[in-house]
């Protein structure tokens, strides 16, 4: 189904609306810190919005859109949950001050929406082009799903690494020493500058580009409508940079998180050759419906979050009683 124009521009319109007034009411006054209780109610917020905006499709396009729309919106939330990780290492690599974090997440986020817009726009044309990328897609879902159970049981831990994008920006930009406020350009001596800020900003939105290599191949394998897989990622974004702040430290709690994403991407990859091959009229390849993908991952991100936070807690409880056996 081809979305009309008019439905591009409100959606698109009524996320820029969005946005500016919640950097409007974050960003008022003198910077401060974005608090526990304030990253709550803007996470339950932009929640509420995409699920209203679900309501509003299955109202007006039906349920199976809605479906595709609900499942990739969890898909991108959760496969995002684990790039939050990166996100904390550039914040300390680049001693970001607390106060300002919240510009840079909201900046470098836009950033990548705009490029991943343009992604997707690219992606959606190709496949309709060339069918046989559903077996890349898939094939490439399915190796990184194994790329990253072995990459956690060896142990090795996220590392940030500057792209090209970022290391270009450095080389052409003259950069001052330290921040200047929150600004992302100061002249000094009558000359331009750019602040660690931009670069910062530059390095969330690129390396979140980075991170749309797997997801948006999953969420292609979920639908192969353009206007779902641009509203999931948008939705999915816009509240990631509240998600950050409200985490924290329960980040590093979820350490069956890898797992289950690993197991998403795996199954997604699997649907997307088994679908590809239903449509090469291949007799025994089922088309799997929305509906199991939207339970397989929903059922699998509750799952693994509830052992890993009980795991978590055996191992605190572990931890003391040794303590008091030690003392």
């Amino acid at each position: 189904m081809t979305e009309p124009l008019w439905a591009w521009i409100a959606v698109i319109g009524g996320l820029l609306l969005v946005i500016a007034i919640d950097l409007w009411i974050v960003d008022r006054g003198e910077a401060r810190e974005f608090s526990m209780r304030q990253a709550g109610y803007w996470v339950t917020f932009y929640v509420v919005l995409a699920a209203a905006f679900a309501v509003l499709l299955w109202n007006t396009s039906g349920a199976d859109r809605a479906g595709e729309f609900v499942a990739g919106y969890i898909t991108e939330y959760s496969l995002s949950v684990d790039n939050l990780f990166i996100f904390f290492i550039i914040m300390s690599r680049f001693a970001v001050p607390k106060m300002y974090q919240h510009k840079v997440l909201l900046v470098g986020i836009l950033l990548a929406l705009v490029m991943r817009g343009a992604f997707i726009a690219l992606g959606a044309a190709a496949l309709e082009r060339f069918s046989w990328l559903f077996y890349v897609f898939g094939a490439f879902l399915v190796y990184t799903a194994i790329n990253i159970v072995r990459q956690h049981l060896k142990g090795e831990e996220e590392e940030f690494n500057e792209n090209v994008l970022l290391r270009w920006v450095r080389r052409a930009f003259p950069t001052t020493e330290g921040y200047v406020g929150s600004k992302v350009t100061v002249r000094i001596d009558g000359r331009r500058m750019v602040t660690p800020m931009l670069i910062v900003m530059v390095a969330i939105g690129s390396t979140d580009l980075l991170f749309a290599l797997d997801s948006i191949p999953a969420i292609f394998g979920l639908t192969k409508d353009p206007f779902i897989v641009f509203t999931a990622n948008a939705f999915a974004l816009m509240g990631l940079r509240q998600l950050y702040f409200l985490l924290g430290g329960l980040l590093q709690r979820l350490v069956y998180i890898s797992y289950g994403l690993a197991f998403i991407l795996g199954f997604i990859g699997v649907k997307l050759v088994l679908e590809a091959l239903h449509s090469s009229h291949v007799s025994w390849a089922p088309e799997i419906p929305i509906w199991v993908s939207l339970s397989v991952i929903g059922a699998t991100m509750v799952i693994t979050t509830v052992a890993s936070l009980i795991k978590a807690r055996m191992d605190t409880r572990k931890g003391e009683q040794t303590h008091s056996e030690q003392v």
